[in-house]
Protein backbone atom coordinates (compact mmCIF):
# COMPACT_ATOMS: atom_id res chain seq x y z
CA UNK A 1 0.00 0.00 0.00
CA UNK A 2 1.39 3.60 -1.11
CA UNK A 3 2.25 5.53 2.18
CA UNK A 4 -0.12 8.12 1.39
CA UNK A 5 -3.08 6.26 1.01
CA UNK A 6 -2.11 4.36 4.27
CA UNK A 7 -1.95 8.12 6.28
CA UNK A 8 -5.31 8.91 4.40
CA UNK A 9 -6.70 5.53 6.05
CA UNK A 10 -5.35 6.14 9.40
CA UNK A 11 -6.50 9.73 9.29
CA UNK A 12 -10.15 8.64 8.35
CA UNK A 13 -10.00 5.99 10.79
CA UNK A 14 -9.04 8.41 13.50
CA UNK A 15 -11.76 10.57 12.85
CA UNK A 16 -14.17 7.91 12.57
CA UNK A 17 -13.49 7.22 16.09
CA UNK A 18 -13.28 10.68 17.71
CA UNK A 19 -16.73 11.21 15.79
CA UNK A 20 -17.93 7.87 17.54
CA UNK A 21 -16.91 9.21 20.98
CA UNK A 22 -18.06 11.96 20.72
CA UNK A 23 -21.31 10.83 19.57
CA UNK A 24 -21.41 8.60 22.96
CA UNK A 25 -20.83 11.62 24.91
CA UNK A 26 -23.85 13.96 23.64
CA UNK A 27 -26.23 10.81 23.95
CA UNK A 28 -24.98 10.05 27.81
CA UNK A 29 -24.99 14.14 28.17
CA UNK A 30 -28.55 14.67 26.81
CA UNK A 31 -29.54 11.23 29.04
CA UNK A 32 -27.31 11.85 31.89
CA UNK A 33 -27.41 15.53 32.40
CA UNK A 34 -29.96 17.25 30.17
CA UNK A 35 -32.91 14.91 30.78
CA UNK A 36 -31.82 14.52 34.77
CA UNK A 37 -32.36 18.84 34.72
CA UNK A 38 -35.22 19.15 32.61
CA UNK A 39 -32.77 21.43 30.57
CA UNK A 40 -33.50 22.94 27.25
CA UNK A 41 -30.85 23.09 24.65
CA UNK A 42 -29.76 25.14 22.18
CA UNK A 43 -30.72 24.36 18.30
CA UNK A 44 -32.55 21.44 17.35
CA UNK A 45 -31.50 19.53 20.26
CA UNK A 46 -33.91 21.90 22.56
CA UNK A 47 -36.31 21.75 19.66
CA UNK A 48 -36.88 18.02 19.92
CA UNK A 49 -36.75 17.82 23.56
CA UNK A 50 -39.17 20.68 23.47
CA UNK A 51 -41.79 18.70 21.51
CA UNK A 52 -40.41 15.44 23.75
CA UNK A 53 -41.76 17.25 26.67
CA UNK A 54 -45.30 18.65 25.05
CA UNK A 55 -45.97 15.48 23.54
CA UNK A 56 -45.68 13.83 27.08
CA UNK A 57 -47.08 16.61 29.46
CA UNK A 58 -50.39 17.54 27.35
CA UNK A 59 -50.96 14.05 25.34
CA UNK A 60 -49.37 11.92 27.46
CA UNK A 61 -47.21 10.47 24.62
CA UNK A 62 -43.62 9.46 24.75
CA UNK A 63 -41.54 9.97 21.66
CA UNK A 64 -38.36 8.92 21.10
CA UNK A 65 -35.76 11.80 20.54
CA UNK A 66 -34.15 9.92 17.60
CA UNK A 67 -37.72 10.50 15.62
CA UNK A 68 -37.67 14.00 16.00
CA UNK A 69 -34.30 14.72 15.87
CA UNK A 70 -33.13 12.87 12.87
CA UNK A 71 -36.08 14.58 10.33
CA UNK A 72 -35.14 17.88 11.77
CA UNK A 73 -31.72 17.55 10.02
CA UNK A 74 -32.63 16.71 6.68
CA UNK A 75 -33.21 20.28 5.00
CA UNK A 76 -29.92 21.39 7.06
CA UNK A 77 -28.10 17.98 5.65
CA UNK A 78 -29.32 19.04 2.28
CA UNK A 79 -27.84 21.95 2.96
CA UNK A 80 -24.35 20.60 4.13
CA UNK A 81 -24.66 17.90 0.81
CA UNK A 82 -25.08 20.72 -1.71
CA UNK A 83 -23.20 23.73 -0.30
CA UNK A 84 -20.33 22.89 2.08
CA UNK A 85 -19.09 19.64 1.47
CA UNK A 86 -20.18 15.84 0.83
CA UNK A 87 -17.47 14.64 3.34
CA UNK A 88 -18.12 16.97 5.95
CA UNK A 89 -21.68 16.43 6.00
CA UNK A 90 -21.74 12.70 5.59
CA UNK A 91 -19.66 12.94 8.98
CA UNK A 92 -21.85 14.86 10.90
CA UNK A 93 -25.18 13.05 10.07
CA UNK A 94 -23.24 10.21 10.98
CA UNK A 95 -23.20 11.74 14.57
CA UNK A 96 -26.42 13.24 14.76
CA UNK A 97 -28.15 9.51 13.50
CA UNK A 98 -25.68 7.84 16.06
CA UNK A 99 -25.67 10.36 19.12
CA UNK A 100 -29.97 10.16 18.32
CA UNK A 101 -30.00 6.25 18.51
CA UNK A 102 -27.65 6.26 21.48
CA UNK A 103 -30.04 8.89 23.22
CA UNK A 104 -32.95 6.28 23.23
CA UNK A 105 -30.78 3.58 23.91
CA UNK A 106 -28.21 4.56 27.03
CA UNK A 107 -30.20 4.56 30.38
CA UNK A 108 -30.43 7.32 32.40
CA UNK A 109 -27.19 7.60 34.50
CA UNK A 110 -28.47 10.15 37.43
CA UNK A 111 -24.75 12.31 38.35
CA UNK A 112 -26.46 14.88 40.11
CA UNK A 113 -29.79 16.53 40.72
CA UNK A 114 -28.10 19.73 41.32
CA UNK A 115 -29.49 21.86 38.72
CA UNK A 116 -26.90 24.54 38.53
CA UNK A 117 -23.93 21.84 38.77
CA UNK A 118 -26.52 19.95 35.94
CA UNK A 119 -26.19 23.11 34.08
CA UNK A 120 -22.55 23.88 34.73
CA UNK A 121 -21.05 20.58 33.72
CA UNK A 122 -23.50 19.42 31.15
CA UNK A 123 -23.07 22.28 28.82
CA UNK A 124 -18.96 21.93 29.64
CA UNK A 125 -19.34 18.09 28.42
CA UNK A 126 -21.58 18.49 25.63
CA UNK A 127 -19.92 21.23 24.11
CA UNK A 128 -16.57 20.11 24.38
CA UNK A 129 -18.29 17.00 22.48
CA UNK A 130 -19.59 19.21 19.69
CA UNK A 131 -15.83 20.68 19.55
CA UNK A 132 -14.35 17.45 18.69
CA UNK A 133 -16.46 17.05 16.34
CA UNK A 134 -15.77 20.28 14.79
CA UNK A 135 -12.42 19.98 14.98
CA UNK A 136 -12.63 16.73 12.85
CA UNK A 137 -14.33 18.24 10.06
CA UNK A 138 -18.20 17.39 11.30
CA UNK A 139 -20.59 18.92 13.22
CA UNK A 140 -23.56 17.76 15.73
CA UNK A 141 -25.83 18.64 12.72
CA UNK A 142 -28.91 21.02 13.16
CA UNK A 143 -28.02 24.52 13.26
CA UNK A 144 -24.35 23.95 12.84
CA UNK A 145 -25.19 23.51 9.17
CA UNK A 146 -26.70 26.28 8.89
CA UNK A 147 -24.02 28.79 10.64
CA UNK A 148 -21.44 27.17 8.70
CA UNK A 149 -23.12 27.67 5.11
CA UNK A 150 -23.88 31.50 6.10
CA UNK A 151 -19.99 32.18 7.47
CA UNK A 152 -18.59 29.99 5.09
CA UNK A 153 -20.87 30.77 1.84
CA UNK A 154 -22.78 33.88 2.39
CA UNK A 155 -20.22 36.06 4.48
CA UNK A 156 -22.69 36.50 7.54
CA UNK A 157 -22.79 35.88 10.82
CA UNK A 158 -25.81 33.62 11.73
CA UNK A 159 -25.47 34.04 15.20
CA UNK A 160 -27.85 36.34 16.14
CA UNK A 161 -30.38 34.76 14.02
CA UNK A 162 -29.73 31.63 16.20
CA UNK A 163 -29.77 33.21 19.09
CA UNK A 164 -33.18 34.57 18.19
CA UNK A 165 -34.15 31.10 18.16
CA UNK A 166 -32.73 29.69 20.95
CA UNK A 167 -34.97 32.70 22.87
CA UNK A 168 -38.10 31.74 21.13
CA UNK A 169 -37.29 27.85 22.46
CA UNK A 170 -36.46 29.11 26.11
CA UNK A 171 -39.58 31.42 26.07
CA UNK A 172 -41.54 28.81 24.71
CA UNK A 173 -40.38 26.30 27.50
CA UNK A 174 -40.65 28.68 30.50
CA UNK A 175 -44.62 29.34 29.71
CA UNK A 176 -45.21 25.80 29.67
CA UNK A 177 -43.28 24.66 32.37
CA UNK A 178 -41.28 26.90 34.33
CA UNK A 179 -39.11 30.30 33.68
CA UNK A 180 -36.69 28.21 36.57
CA UNK A 181 -35.75 25.40 34.38
CA UNK A 182 -35.41 28.21 31.17
CA UNK A 183 -33.15 30.14 33.24
CA UNK A 184 -30.88 27.11 34.02
CA UNK A 185 -30.88 26.09 30.48
CA UNK A 186 -29.55 29.60 29.97
CA UNK A 187 -26.78 29.15 32.22
CA UNK A 188 -25.95 25.56 30.11
CA UNK A 189 -26.08 27.24 26.62
CA UNK A 190 -23.63 29.87 28.12
CA UNK A 191 -21.06 27.97 29.56
CA UNK A 192 -20.89 25.37 26.02
CA UNK A 193 -20.73 28.16 24.31
CA UNK A 194 -17.47 28.97 26.23
CA UNK A 195 -16.36 25.77 25.89
CA UNK A 196 -16.33 25.75 21.90
CA UNK A 197 -14.11 29.18 21.65
CA UNK A 198 -11.81 27.89 23.75
CA UNK A 199 -11.75 24.61 22.10
CA UNK A 200 -12.54 25.06 18.57
CA UNK A 201 -10.64 28.13 16.67
CA UNK A 202 -11.13 27.77 13.00
CA UNK A 203 -13.09 31.57 12.88
CA UNK A 204 -10.53 32.94 15.07
CA UNK A 205 -7.04 34.62 13.52
CA UNK A 206 -4.12 36.16 14.89
CA UNK A 207 -1.65 38.65 13.18
CA UNK A 208 2.15 37.76 12.79
CA UNK A 209 4.77 40.48 13.09
CA UNK A 210 8.32 38.54 12.22
CA UNK A 211 11.75 40.06 12.46
CA UNK A 212 13.85 37.68 10.65
CA UNK A 213 17.42 37.74 8.80
CA UNK A 214 15.79 35.06 6.95
CA UNK A 215 12.82 36.08 5.08
CA UNK A 216 12.29 33.94 2.38
CA UNK A 217 13.19 30.78 4.54
CA UNK A 218 10.56 31.96 7.15
CA UNK A 219 8.13 33.09 4.63
CA UNK A 220 8.30 29.08 2.80
CA UNK A 221 7.17 27.62 6.50
CA UNK A 222 4.05 29.85 6.95
CA UNK A 223 3.03 29.59 3.27
CA UNK A 224 4.07 25.74 3.71
CA UNK A 225 1.92 25.04 7.10
CA UNK A 226 -1.12 27.79 6.63
CA UNK A 227 -1.14 27.89 2.82
CA UNK A 228 -1.33 31.85 4.02
CA UNK A 229 0.39 34.77 2.46
CA UNK A 230 2.91 37.37 4.12
CA UNK A 231 3.85 40.49 3.78
CA UNK A 232 7.76 41.60 3.82
CA UNK A 233 8.38 44.83 4.94
CA UNK A 234 11.83 46.17 5.23
CA UNK A 235 12.94 48.63 8.30
CA UNK A 236 15.94 49.64 10.18
CA UNK A 237 16.87 48.49 13.84
CA UNK A 238 16.23 51.84 15.91
CA UNK A 239 19.36 50.30 18.47
CA UNK A 240 21.95 49.38 15.94
CA UNK A 241 20.72 51.35 12.62
CA UNK A 242 21.02 47.79 10.96
CA UNK A 243 18.27 46.89 8.41
CA UNK A 244 15.63 44.74 9.53
CA UNK A 245 13.21 42.41 7.46
CA UNK A 246 9.60 42.13 8.72
CA UNK A 247 6.88 39.69 7.62
CA UNK A 248 3.78 40.43 8.21
CA UNK A 249 1.07 37.66 8.06
CA UNK A 250 -2.59 36.87 9.30
CA UNK A 251 -3.08 32.88 10.20
CA UNK A 252 -5.47 31.20 12.10
CA UNK A 253 -5.11 30.71 16.08
CA UNK A 254 -4.86 26.70 16.18
CA UNK A 255 -2.28 27.45 13.51
CA UNK A 256 0.18 29.67 15.65
CA UNK A 257 2.05 27.07 17.69
CA UNK A 258 3.27 25.08 14.77
CA UNK A 259 4.00 28.40 12.72
CA UNK A 260 5.96 29.31 15.60
CA UNK A 261 7.88 26.18 15.83
CA UNK A 262 8.43 26.24 12.80
CA UNK A 263 10.62 29.35 12.13
CA UNK A 264 12.51 28.98 15.39
CA UNK A 265 13.85 25.70 13.68
CA UNK A 266 15.23 28.14 10.83
CA UNK A 267 15.46 31.18 12.18
CA UNK A 268 16.29 30.81 16.31
CA UNK A 269 16.81 34.81 16.49
CA UNK A 270 13.96 35.78 15.17
CA UNK A 271 11.59 38.18 16.72
CA UNK A 272 7.64 37.50 16.81
CA UNK A 273 5.12 39.39 18.11
CA UNK A 274 1.64 37.84 17.92
CA UNK A 275 -1.52 40.26 18.18
CA UNK A 276 -5.12 39.36 18.62
CA UNK A 277 -7.41 39.63 15.29
CA UNK A 278 -10.90 40.66 15.80
CA UNK A 279 -11.85 41.62 12.59
CA UNK A 280 -10.40 40.55 8.81
CA UNK A 281 -12.03 41.61 5.45
CA UNK A 282 -10.33 40.55 2.08
CA UNK A 283 -9.24 37.47 0.85
CA UNK A 284 -8.36 34.97 3.19
CA UNK A 285 -7.30 31.34 2.77
CA UNK A 286 -9.94 28.88 4.44
CA UNK A 287 -9.23 25.03 4.30
CA UNK A 288 -12.15 23.51 2.51
CA UNK A 289 -14.60 21.29 5.26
Amino acid sequence: MLPEKKKKIKYEVKTFLALTIASCVIAFNLKSFVQTGALFPGGFSGVAILIQQIAYKFFNIEIAYSIIYLPLNLIPAYIGFKYIGTRFTVYSFYVVFLSSILTDVFPAVTITYDTLLISIFGGILGSAAISICLINGASGGGTDFISIYFSEKKGIDAWNYILLGNIVILTTAGVLFGFDKALYSIIYQYAGTQIIQLLFKRYQKDTLFIITEMPDSVYGKIREITHHDATQIEAVGCFEGAPRHILYSVVGREQVGRVIDAIKKVDPKAFINVINTEQLNGRFYKPPY
